[in-house]
């Protein structure tokens, strides 16, 4: 259904990981502009998507309400492909002339860009955005580095548990409620049809792993005055790691199958009738409609530990926000505010399925679409995000956590040692 979710982040996370070591950053002395021109053009970079026409109607009709208050103002938009995209930031982020004033970027990417002088920091004008009162906490910690704000979240996407319905009822089993019996139905389901899959599980998944090392109690890091501390190593994430690393085995997802599985792999196995259940985005939708499981499988949050518990959620997704070197900040706070309102995010959840950060617009359209109920509990349950550090850029382009994973798997490594290891860059990583 779309890239951004699933594709743009990572990329941008290889550009920015890319561009922080090279120690590129704005050319100007602060790397912001010195006037606030209230005419002229604004230049807009979005994210194209793989079916780009409903994004681009929307945008168009924001633009073109904008445009009639902004009588002198134009508005020139460009959807920006992922496979080239990462020169163009680059670009922008070395010579401020050929940036845009707006932009769209990957939710994980906040801190990269601010650490490179790319955002600026719109604070004051978030705080007295009427909408922004409604923001859900995680989609605003994803626009936020040291108590500033730096963009507003566009959309969210989080992960639950697709299962097969047809399956489960031929082998008499019902929804897991607990981490334990996913565990136990997916190496049910492996014994009674070996052909298939239990669970699907990847070791370049990194979040498909994360809520089980949330619900176990462990953290990817802590912060303490904006310094971060890598935490994997914990023991509480320690058995999260086991039990998600557990999961590799010929009772239900073979190491030498599964082991550099990343999470569209896994899509693409349930989608393909490959597996019994597989974690997969509200964003993944058309692809499981498309494949040989369409109407035979159901969604539920994924469960944690104990009954009644539901494992934190990655929250995933896009934001937009204002470049530092703009000559248009007013008008280019303005344009953000109205690509990210209540409104467009209505509309772009009908058109795309993006699910709204607004709280009570997602409400709404959850109650108008039963299908993103689970992931709506997911969200509403206490969602986590992604260390907001410069760091996490290098963690995720480094592959970091799922080398760890593929070491634990692989018999290379046990969980201590593997996390230590992790834990380890990952605090070099955090340092520079």
């Amino acid at each position: 259904m779309r890239v951004s979710a699933r594709i743009a982040a990572p990329v941008v996370a290889l550009a920015l990981a890319g561009l922080t070591a090279t120690g590129c950053a704005p050319s100007t002395d602060d790397g912001g502009a010195k006037k606030d021109e209230k005419s002229g053009t604004l230049r807009v970079w979005l994210f194209r998507e793989v079916n780009n026409k409903p994004k681009q109607d929307v945008v168009s009709d924001v633009v073109a309400k904008f445009r009639a208050s902004h009588d002198d103002v134009k508005v020139d938009v460009q959807y920006i492909p992922v496979d080239s995209r990462a020169e163009k930031i680059k670009g922008a982020l070395n010579d401020p002339d050929s940036a845009p004033d707006v932009i769209e970027f990957g939710n994980t990417d906040t801190a990269g860009y601010v650490a490179d002088g790319g955002l600026a920091d719109i604070s004051k004008e978030f705080g007295a955005w009427a909408e922004a009162k409604d923001t859900d906490p995680t989609a605003k910690q994803s626009v936020t580095v040291d108590g500033k704000i730096y963009g507003a979240p566009l959309f969210v996407g989080v992960r639950a548990l697709y299962y097969r319905t047809d399956v489960f009822e031929d082998l008499d089993l019902k929804a897991p409620e607990t981490l334990d019996e996913v565990a136990s139905a997916a190496r049910e389901i492996r014994a009674e049809r070996p052909e298939m899959y239990g669970l699907m599980v990847g070791g370049a998944y990194t979040y498909g792993a994360m809520p089980f090392i949330w619900a176990h109690g462990g953290e990817l890091a802590t912060e303490k005055g904006g310094d971060f501390t890598a935490a994997i190593d914990s023991d509480a994430a320690r058995k999260g790691i086991k039990a998600y690393t557990d999961l590799f085995g010929k009772d239900n997802c073979p190491p030498s199958n599964c082991a550099q599985m990343t999470g569209n792999d896994n899509v693409e196995a349930f989608a393909s009738g490959k597996a019994g259940m597989a974690l997969g985005g509200d964003f993944n939708r058309q692809a499981m409609d498309d494949g040989a499981v369409s109407g035979k499988y159901a969604v539920v949050p994924l469960p944690g530990v104990k009954k009644g518990e539901i494992a934190p959620g990655f929250a995933g997704g896009n934001n937009v926000g204002v470049m530092k070197s703009t000559s248009h900040r007013s008008l280019a706070v303005d344009l953000v505010e109205q690509l990210a309102g209540k409104e467009t995010q209505e509309r772009l959840f009908q058109e795309m399925g993006f699910l709204p950060t607004f709280s009570d617009t997602r409400k709404k359209v959850a109650a108008e679409e039963p299908f993103v109920a689970p992931f709506v509990k997911t969200l509403e349950a206490g969602a986590k995000f992604v260390p907001a550090s410069p760091g996490w850029a290098k963690i995720d382009a480094g592959m970091v956590l799922p080398t760890m994973f593929q070491q634990v798997v692989s018999g290379k490594k046990d969980v201590a040692d593997a996390s230590e290891g992790a834990a380890q860059q990952m605090d070099e990583a955090f340092a520079q």
